[in-house]
């Protein structure tokens, strides 16, 4: 998806910056559709899949920081021609943005190459979108490049700034659909450096929190405290949620369904929450626990969307 927010904080600091995506793929390629980086003097961020392809593209964004050139499209096999061996072969489009344009919203579609008329293909997708609500996949059509722009829609609330919580954030923070507050209980808690995707709420008493998440978000619960993650979970519980998570042993797991029984919350809510949580397969350094954890929210995220696009 067109990652707006990560476009509009790189415009903020770097004033012109070049986007590029993936906007065609046949065959193998390292990345897909609409995978895109942002390329601006001195920097990047973001990939199209490494490796020479990634070269060849940064120089050419490079060269069009460097002259007026606001939007290129090109073909290229992934062969021996640019010293990799995938086999398929990609379309990019580079695209320059400055501070003073405003940016798409919704949908993004616009011609590759030459300004041209809307193909009818196009208007039907687009469309199609506001009949049902969901929106198209990235997608070239007759010249035209079709682009979901993304929304962070999905709040997750990280309870938590220790090694793991750290670890989780950098997994999780990239990812354009996900609105991440996360809260511990004073500032030296939190790393020097937090990615602008993300809200860091230091507070004395997490619990008093809450109350403030949105009945819809998914919580991850992983403090330095048993007694503070007892009490969020309680006040979750009471609050409303879409998921819970706790970071503990099968031990914990059952010490806190009874504590929970006896402050008055029903079996069926109490066994919603998830503890342990990650993937046991992968270890218990920090990085494999969020490797897990991140896994596991994504693959929810798969399944809701599955049973939307069923629905609609």
């Amino acid at each position: 998806m067109f990652d707006r927010a990560a476009l509009q904080a790189a415009l903020a600091v770097q004033g012109t910056v070049v986007r590029v995506v993936i906007a065609e793929v046949k065959g193998s390629s390292p990345r897909e559709i609409g995978a895109a980086m942002l390329v601006w003097h001195g920097g990047q961020a973001g990939t199209i899949g490494g490796g020479a392809l990634e070269h060849l593209a940064t120089g050419i964004a490079m060269n069009m920081l460097a002259g007026e050139e606001a939007r290129r499209f090109g073909r290229w096999p992934l062969g021996p021609a640019i010293g990799q061996c995938c086999g398929g072969a990609v379309a990019l489009l580079f695209e320059r943005f400055t501070q003073s344009e405003a940016l798409p919203e919704g949908v993004f579609v616009r011609p590759v190459m030459a300004e041209t008329a809307m193909p009818l293909a196009v208007k039907r997708l687009l469309a199609a979108q506001r009949g049902s609500g969901v929106k198209p996949a990235p997608q070239l059509v007759q010249g035209w490049f079709v682009e979901p722009v993304a929304v962070a829609a999905r709040p997750l609330w990280i309870w938590g700034a220790g090694h793991v919580g750290r670890a989780l954030v950098s997994v999780l923070a990239p990812l354009p659909d996900l609105a991440i507050t996360w809260v511990d209980t004073a500032p030296e808690r939190f790393p020097s450096m937090i990615s602008e995707r993300v809200t860091a709420v230091p507070v004395a008493d997490p619990a008093l929190l809450v109350t403030h998440a949105p009945r819809d978000a998914a919580h991850l619960v992983l403090t330095y405290s048993h007694a503070l993650d007892l009490e969020l979970c309680h006040r979750i519980l009471a609050h409303g949620f879409a998921s819970l998570g706790v970071i503990g042993s099968a031990t914990k797991a059952a010490r806190f369904r009874a504590r929970l029984h006896d402050l008055g919350h029903s079996h069926t809510e109490i066994q919603r929450i998830a503890c342990p949580i990650g993937d046991k397969s992968l270890g218990k350094h920090p990085q494999a626990i969020a490797i897990g954890m991140a896994s596991a929210l994504l693959k929810g995220a798969g399944e809701q969307g599955k049973r939307r696009g069923m629905a609609g």
